[in-house]
């Protein structure tokens, strides 16, 4: 395989660079081939810049795979928005303030964010044949262990990238039912399948959510007969989110949630507030449905028309069409 800077034959790892053109950046790449041909499995992280937790299991992974273990091909890119990293402009790319998983297939002629996009989607998602991102809260984020499926695509790749996501050590899933912006949105819609692990949040990583990133990722592959080992049995407890509601500030002030990511509520229930430099109250988070916190929002800033919080329906419930998602 030619991939950027890295030739790699069959039996060999080698790393290296895949230059973006127009802006110029430099991305990182491991390419692991086995002796035998197989399947390609792409595994991506830092596609949002300050989600440390993915990219570091992802510069390990990268580190610690061989040939020997492998059954076809992985190719591992720790660090797509290199831009935002360099500088710790939390998730956005420093040129263009433009979140990476908005902008998906990008364009050559476009702006930096589009142009990464773009590199990313043509050079490592079309060379894959099933694809895992790997991301977190953002800085300013805590959220609670899942991961991302998308629901309407082909129903093969969506039956595929279920039963990947059902490796994820986590006990909640979510089917989304975006199919455009992001990045494992654009692999489904044309015919890859690929899911989306959140895990970790804040700015932080620690080295057990490290560890279990690394463990997941090496379970899928085991799964997909890309990695020796015997698959494990996914865990008979999950629970599937077919709907979420994505909750973003009608106003700009002091946000105090109530509750924590994980915690499970019922229609009705008080989430949080928002209030004004004084104290006053400017808004009252009700929820529209019984549900638990995925993620939300942990800085007591709140932007206005920015995410807030959000949380998956409990499927003996119902709500409203869903937002936009956030990954």
């Amino acid at each position: 395989m030619n991939l950027g800077t890295v030739q790699v034959a069959a039996g060999e790892k080698q790393s290296g660079f895949l230059r973006v053109p127009g802006c110029g950046y430099e991305l990182p790449v491991t390419v692991i081939c086995g002796s035998e041909n197989g399947k390609t499995a792409l595994v991506t992280a830092g596609i949002h810049s300050a989600e440390y937790v993915g990219i570091q299991a992802a510069i390990e992974l990268a580190s610690e795979l061989t040939p020997e273990e492998v059954h076809g091909t992985v190719i591992i890119a720790p660090l797509i928005n290199v831009s935002g990293f360099s500088r710790r402009t939390m998730s956005m790319v420093y040129e263009d303030n433009k979140n990476l998983n908005r902008e998906f297939p990008g364009a050559v002629g476009g702006t930096v964010a589009q142009q990464i996009c773009h590199t990313v989607a043509a050079e490592l998602i079309t060379r894959a044949d099933f694809y895992i991102d790997l991301h977190s809260g953002d800085g300013y984020e805590d959220l609670h262990t899942y991961a991302y499926y998308v629901g309407p695509v082909d129903p093969i790749v969506r039956e595929q990238a279920f039963q990947m996501a059902r490796r994820v050590k986590a006990g909640y899933l979510v089917e989304s039912q975006s199919t455009t912006g992001g990045a494992y949105n654009y692999a489904n819609s044309i015919g890859i399948p690929a899911i989306l692990i959140e895990r970790g949040g804040q700015g932080i990583w620690r080295r057990s959510e490290v560890d279990l990133d690394k463990e997941d990722v090496r379970r899928i592959l085991a799964c997909l007969g890309i990695l020796e080992g015997q698959p494990d049995e996914p865990p008979e407890d999950q629970i599937v989110f077919k709907e979420a509601v994505y909750e973003n500030a009608p106003v700009g002030g002091c946000w105090y949630p109530y509750l924590q990511p994980g915690d499970r509520f019922e229609n009705g229930a008080v989430l949080g507030e928002i209030r004004d430099y004084f104290g006053n109250l400017l808004h009252t988070c009700i929820a529209k449905t019984d549900g638990m916190i995925l993620y939300q929002v942990t800085s007591l800033t709140i932007l206005k028309d920015g995410p807030m919080i959000t949380y998956g329906v409990l499927p003996s419930s119902s709500a409203a069409p869903c937002a936009q998602a956030k990954a």
